[in-house]
């Protein structure tokens, strides 16, 4: 008897005897190791939702202590997840599953006009234009980005009601007409909502100044890490990737900001980080999983880097701070172990669990945490989150980031004749709000973003 044959018959014994041969489809599934797994439509159910979400949990959570809590028995599937400890294990019921499916995969967004704003208290006219994205309805109307916006189908937009009209405005109309002004011209343009595959990566040149002599710091923010963006194939890789090719000929140094990036897809994280990284194991995966007997092992797998990307001979800093976690972590601890590139900012946030998304019978998503990161030296972070090289002691900002590129690589700034805010790094003490594994939002100042 071979060992997936054991596996098989070890398995069915979790399901009535007349859905053992049905059941054959979803083993193939459940062995091609993806990260997520797909029961099938023709595949009867097991026994009920409660049942098979207790085997998923028994076979694969990675807490072992906290298994002998669960009931085996029960009705509500939610009370079940809720006894364990972790806080990023959770069950979503089939009504959520597709909205959530969207928000993990890609940057799907659906009524949008393809374009974001901060809101300045200071100003009158408040709502300002912070990202256009080129294929969405705003970017093809031209639409230019730092505009303010002082009107909304004919509504003006001032004073401390502007957002909340200008939300209502968005939520319940599907023509949007908007009055900007943008470098003293004031321009109407009409806006007709639709889906939106919203970039992750934005690439802004700052400290420009031919006159002054100043070349430019280039900052890359990658703001997550999707399977499906802009960038409908490769996602957030994509992007990326694409970018750096490029600008082959662009010589200037360019900082790689993951500041409140939550994470994402472990695939985009290792294959973005590959780009700067030659050779090493770029990260290492211990987790906890079936073998073909349907017992429950221990299983460590390693991402190793391959030479000859574009990113691998560039001038590069990354920027975090205590938003930048998960897949961002990976990340960050590839290619600063494995490269001369520095880490700037501050300490991250220290979430180097991960999870399997499971889809089930009844058409809800089990996640559960069954695996753990260690960085190419063999280092856990869970907890601990990763320590820059150079602290800035104020904001983790742009100013911060020029400094440093000036004090490494000689970048001319506007800021250089003052002392650095960045120093080598010491204990932090401050404090943070609870990361919920989803994404944050970081507030600095009177700017609080929205997305749209």
């Amino acid at each position: 008897m071979n060992s997936q044959t054991k596996f098989v018959r070890h398995f069915f014994k979790f399901f009535s005897p007349a859905s053992r041969l049905a059941s054959l489809v979803f083993i193939l599934l459940l062995a091609a190791c993806s990260d997520f797994f797909h029961p099938v439509k023709s595949t009867p159910k097991p026994k009920s939702e409660y049942a098979f979400n207790y085997w998923l949990l028994q076979n694969v959570y990675m807490y072992e202590d906290e298994l002998p809590n669960l009931q085996e028995d029960g009705d509500s599937v939610q009370i079940l997840y809720t006894t364990l400890k972790d806080p990023y294990t959770r069950y979503i019921p089939p009504a959520n599953s597709n909205q959530a499916i969207t928000q993990l995969n890609t940057s799907l967004v659906e009524g949008d006009v393809g374009m974001r704003y901060l809101y300045n208290w200071s100003n009158e006219y408040p709502i300002s234009i912070d990202r256009v994205y080129p294929k969405g309805p705003a970017g093809r109307a031209g639409v230019p980005r730092h505009g303010n916006i002082l009107k909304a189908n004919d509504i003006e937009l001032s004073g401390e009601t502007a957002a909340t009209v200008y939300d209502s405005i968005l939520n319940y109309s599907k023509n949007i007409d908007i009055l900007v002004a943008h470098n003293g011209d004031t321009t109407a343009y009409k806006l007709e909502k639709e889906t939106v595959y919203a970039p992750t990566v934005f690439v802004d040149t700052l400290f420009e100044n031919s006159d002054e002599g100043y070349p430019g710091l280039i900052f890359i923010a990658i703001e997550g890490f999707k399977l499906n963006t802009a960038d409908q194939k490769k996602g957030t890789y994509g992007e990326l990737k694409a970018y750096l090719d490029s600008t082959t000929s662009d010589k200037r140094v360019r900082v790689l900001d993951l500041r409140g990036n939550p994470g994402g897809h472990v695939s985009q994280c290792i294959s973005m980080a590959d780009l700067f990284v030659s050779k090493g194991t770029l990260s290492t995966k211990r987790s906890r999983t079936l073998d073909a007997d349907g017992k429950s092992v221990i299983h460590t797998s390693s991402e190793k880097a391959k030479a000859g990307d574009i990113g691998e001979s560039g001038k590069y800093i990354i920027l975090a701070n205590r938003g930048s976690a998960s897949a961002s972590e990976i990340f960050i601890s590839a290619v600063t172990e494995l490269t001369d590139i520095p880490l700037v900012g501050t300490r991250t946030y220290g979430k180097g669990i991960g999870q399997t998304t499971f889809h089930t019978y009844a058409g809800g998503l089990a996640i559960i945490t069954n695996y753990e990161f260690l960085t190419p030296k063999g280092n856990s972070y869970h907890g601990e989150g990763i320590t820059p090289k150079y602290e800035c002691t104020n904001t983790v900002g742009e100013v911060c980031a020029s400094k440093i590129a000036h004090d490494l690589y000689g970048v001319k700034t506007p800021y250089q004749e003052v002392k650095a805010l960045a120093k080598p790094y010491r204990e932090m003490k401050d404090d943070i709000n609870e990361f919920d594994g989803g994404a944050i939002e970081w507030e600095e100042g009177n700017f609080v973003p929205y997305r749209f």
